[in-house]
């Protein structure tokens, strides 16, 4: 059986938590959110301003959703115990895996979710991820220094500042492919993190240009 999204740590009598659970009912019988907020306060025999005390629209249910999503993964990766073992990629490979088996459990909601506002902005971040978009930029972002201390990662004062937002633009070319993935188990999708991320930690770690770039500071020295 598809295990439901996760719901918030209030406890399951708690209007938020009922309202919550009775959204994602909602969603994944009829793959959209209700017609209303007084809808679906009506059906649970609630106040319309029991959910604006909770929630200001469907919206900030999804962005809470999401970020869930994401705690969820960066947590349970770090209870690998070869964690603390890995370098930054591993750790980003190790996180991108983890959230793809939290998505496949999560699937109907996950896919309805990303397919509805990818199509709604297309190319753009949705606004339903923008707080799981701010905590995965610092979790790359503290990612990358530890990068940066090992030197896995090459350190370049006018760039690196914007390497978290490059990595979201990562994050967000996964999901659509998540999205739009129709193999057995989202095999495609598990072999595009892999390409991803080893792409990625080419481009930042150091390279060809690096080496060009000391070699002409070794002669001008010299």
């Amino acid at each position: 059986m598809e295990q439901q999204p996760p719901v918030a740590p209030e406890t399951a009598a708690s209007p938020k938590a009922r309202i919550k659970q009775a959204y994602l009912d909602y969603v994944l019988r009829k793959g959209h959110p209700p017609i209303s907020v007084f809808k679906l306060t009506q059906k649970l025999g609630l106040a319309e301003k029991e959910f604006y005390a909770s929630y200001a629209n469907f919206e900030a249910i999804d962005r809470e959703i999401w970020a869930d999503f994401g705690r969820e993964a960066r947590a349970t990766a770090a209870c690998e115990p070869v964690w603390e073992e890995y370098g930054s990629r591993e750790k980003l490979l190790g996180y991108y895996y983890t959230l793809l088996e939290i998505l496949k459990r999560n699937r109907s909601y996950a896919l309805q979710s990303l397919r509805r506002s990818l199509h709604r902005m297309p190319g753009l971040s949705p606004r339903v991820l923008d707080d799981f978009r701010q905590e995965f930029e610092v979790f790359v972002a503290e990612l990358l220094r530890e990068g940066r201390r090992t030197e896995e990662v090459a350190s370049r004062h006018f760039l690196q500042d914007g390497y978290p937002r490059f990595f979201w633009q990562q994050q967000l070319f996964l999901l659509g492919f998540f999205a739009k993935d129709d193999t057995v188990d989202f095999e495609r999708t598990d072999a595009a993190v892999e390409k991803a991320v080893t792409l990625s930690f080419d481009l930042v770690g150091r390279n060809t240009l690096d080496s060009a770039v000391d070699f002409v500071r070794f002669l001008v020295r010299w």
